[in-house]
């Protein structure tokens, strides 16, 4: 199921975004560390430049985060019932029943921060502090994927410090070992950003940082993304389960138990608290709820061994089978509406199809290079630049003229062909208006309105205007407007027009 709809649906904007990525040779990237290129790199190298091609690595770190899953589970109860229940909880949550074929930085980042937790339960099963190294290797690695990965050291230091061999580690020179390892292998990240003034961590920074005004929306927001994409059921089993899994593991000094709970209690209170002010992306808090599936797999093996009430074990598998069993059906519903259906019951704020008709968009832009003569598109919004090239591929130049500093050390688009040619300017409706232009000297003539429509609803419309007097910067100045990332939400943007007045706008 997850094969086909990863071939038949369009790619999201984000995930051409990261398929541009991977055309290039830099060692990472101004968002995000390099991995998720990497994954998509490996899956377009077997399937080409196609939907599959790009969404592969997703459903194979989907496969690798279940199997982790099971050994995990196994090795920890030795009950199959158990080790089939963890299994089946991520085939009955949204996210990574059908959705975690959408490629993203947090797709790449799963399955290692699940195998760092595999290496922490196989030491504390073997007590071979060899296992620290693996522990050192994936810990890597999943901070090459996102930065995210930061949020499970609390609970690899408490599985450390547990009162039954706190002293051990302490004096050893394996977790220290592991540390270091971590970093070599992160390597690559710190080398970019050495020479680029430190880009991704101070872009990143303004987010973990940011201060807004608190807001019930934006709590309700997370909240509610996580009944979605978790399970209306299955995250109170979850969360309940991760609960007596703490309360065991900390009353108890267990490791394991310390370490599952924690890798899900830190990261879940911390977006909590960010969503607070900040809306909190559907994908950010995506690598902590495997761990925590695992926890309550390991709960119910628990109960009965400790003694808890005939009662309140039954029910607790019976709610965990009705969790699965009813999560199961609405993924299915879900894979149904998108694949088969014909209808649209969400309107505009459909999040697949608020992304989808770009082909719409990109048949009058080459329909008018043809009129116009034009020889290259602008846009002024990643997305859209994204997009386009995912259709054009290398057909056609493509330059974002804003935001460069998502391009270091890109490759040339072919500025030959740019340099003292009329282009093509393609932006979304109210994008076209940005006083960016006033920082270039380009003389823009409105072409037409385009309108991007998915299942008879109107998501976005475009405006093509052609371009000329102007040749594009591919290395602006620093200082430049036409440099600078765009704003995160919230967050004030100055602009500095060409005859130096200033324009505030607050990015929502």
């Amino acid at each position: 199921m997850r094969v086909v709809y990863a071939s038949l649906l369009d790619l999201r904007t984000d995930e051409a975004y990261y398929w541009t990525w991977s055309k290039e040779s830099v060692l990472s990237f101004l968002d995000h560390p390099p991995m998720i290129a990497w994954f998509i790199r490996f899956g377009t190298a077997i399937f080409g430049d196609t939907n599959l091609g790009v969404r592969f690595a997703g459903i194979v770190a989907m496969l690798v985060m279940q199997l982790l899953l099971a050994d995990i589970v196994r090795r920890v109860t030795h009950d199959v019932r158990v080790t089939l229940i963890a299994v089946l909880m991520p085939e009955a949550a949204l996210y990574y029943g059908l959705l975690m074929s959408k490629v993203s930085p947090d797709v790449a980042l799963i399955p290692f921060a699940v195998a760092m937790v595999w290496a922490l339960v196989r030491l504390h099963e073997s007590n071979d502090a060899r296992w620290w190294l693996a522990v050192g290797v994936f810990a890597g690695l999943a901070l090459l994927s996102k930065f995210t990965a930061v949020m499970l050291l609390p609970a690899v230091v408490a599985f450390m410090l547990a009162p039954s061999w706190r002293g051990r580690w302490l004096a050893s020179a394996y977790p220290w070992a592991a540390a270091l390892i971590a970093v070599v292998v992160f390597l690559p990240v710190l080398i970019w950003n050495s020479q680029h003034d430190w880009a991704s961590f101070r872009f990143q920074l303004v987010r973990a940082t940011a201060t807004h005004e608190m807001s019930l929306r934006t709590v309700g927001d997370y909240i509610g993304l996580q009944f979605g994409l978790v399970g209306f059921i299955l995250l109170p089993v979850v969360l309940s389960g991760v609960a007596l899994t703490a309360w065991r593991g900390y009353r108890r000094g267990d490791a394991v138990a310390i370490l599952l709970s924690t890798a899900v209690i830190v990261p879940f209170g911390y977006f909590f608290w960010k969503s607070l002010s900040l809306r909190v992306g559907d994908t950010w808090p995506m690598f902590m709820w495997p761990v925590g599936f695992a926890a309550a797999a390991i709960n119910i093996a628990m109960l009965a061994r400790e003694g808890w009430s005939a009662r309140m074990v039954q029910s607790t598998v019976r709610w965990a089978k009705v969790a699965i069993a009813f999560g199961i059906v609405f993924v299915v519903a879900v894979f149904l509406y998108y694949v088969v259906s014909p209808w649209n019951f969400i309107g505009r704020t459909d999040p697949i199809g608020g992304e989808a008709g770009y082909q719409q968009v990109v048949d009058r832009a080459q329909a008018q290079l043809q009129k116009t003569g034009a020889t290259w598109i602008a846009t002024t919004d990643y997305r859209t630049y994204a997009m386009l090239r995912w259709f054009l591929g290398d057909s056609v130049p493509v330059i974002q003229i804003n935001e460069r500093g998502r391009f270091e050390d890109f490759r040339d688009p072919g500025m030959i062909a740019i340099r003292g040619r009329a282009g093509l300017y393609v932006g979304r409706e109210p994008d076209h208006l940005s006083p960016l232009w006033q920082s270039t000297t380009a003389i823009r003539e409105p072409l037409e309105r385009v309108d991007r429509s998915w299942r008879g609803i109107v998501m976005d419309t475009y405006a093509l205007e052609k371009l000329t007097g102007w040749t594009p910067e591919l290395s602006p100045q620093k200082d430049s407007p036409l440099y600078r990332p765009r704003p995160l939400a919230g967050e004030p943007e100055v602009l500095r027009g060409s005859r130096g007045f200033v324009i505030a706008v607050s990015v929502r």
